[in-house]
């Protein structure tokens, strides 16, 4: 038998053929991955080297100033909607979770600045919610007390709201129900003096200005008017003044 030529591979030695590659996991011939490899293959001691960690967290300043822009934009997009008084700003502010002091730092910017102004938004309100609903001081006070302005800056702005403009109001009020109303004087008589007391009219001007107005509607009107006092009927209707509502 022949032997076999020198130099020819035995599979060992020094001539040997060299390894096939290894089938990764993924199964595509190349290097394999080893279970204690790191990330795209490093050594799993290098693997940390390859990516600086992210710092353990961000200095208090850096946070405060994002929590400080944060604020900003949200009392941005709310007096986009419409003017807000300081203390609906903070109420905003506090349920999105912003701190306190940063709130304050914020709003105490934009009181600087007049973008927020409780004088002039509660002369604003009175001014449009008067002319516009036809509400009475009392009201007024209610829905200004509801939006945090306070008792001081109220009555500054309701100052130019006085018991002769507030007959005015009552009286249109009344002629515009009255030019649609059905129903008998009586009847009319309750139900005008409930709008009124609903929009915060007291009954020193509610019941006047109904009577009046009444008396010009028709005659058996006029007739009913004469004999309300007489009847009682007056004294039938709670006062607003008193806590309690008026008849519907």
């Amino acid at each position: 038998m022949a032997g076999r030529r020198r130099g020819a591979r035995t599979g060992r030695g020094w001539d040997a053929a060299p390894p096939r590659p290894r089938t990764s996991r993924t199964g595509q011939r190349g290097d394999s991955v080893d279970q204690r490899d790191g990330p795209g293959g490093q050594p799993a001691e290098s693997a940390g080297t390859a990516e600086l960690a992210p710092p353990a967290g961000r200095s208090a300043k850096s946070q405060q100033v994002d929590e400080a822009q944060q604020a900003r934009d949200i009392c941005l997009r709310q007096l986009a909607a419409r003017p807000r008084t300081r203390a609906e700003l903070a109420a905003v502010l506090r349920r999105r979770g912003i701190s306190e002091e940063t709130t304050r730092s914020v709003l105490d910017r934009y009181d600087e600045v007049g973008m927020i102004d409780d004088a002039a938004f509660a002369r604003a309100w009175v001014t449009s919610r008067h002319h516009g609903r036809g509400l009475a001081r009392r009201s007024l006070a209610v829905e200004l007390r509801q939006r945090g302005v306070d008792p001081e800056t109220a009555r500054d702005a309701l100052d130019g709201l006085d018991e002769q403009t507030e007959r005015v109001t009552a009286e249109e009020l009344v002629n515009r129900k009255l030019r649609t109303a059905r129903g008998e004087p009586a009847a009319l008589f309750r139900r005008l003096v409930a709008m009124l007391a609903r929009k915060g009219y007291s009954a020193g001007v509610a019941v006047p200005v109904v009577r009046e107005a009444l008396a010009e509607h028709s005659a058996e009107a006029a007739e009913f008017t004469e004999l309300v006092e007489e009847d009682g009927l007056i004294g039938d209707l709670p006062d607003p003044d008193a806590g309690r509502g008026w008849p519907t």
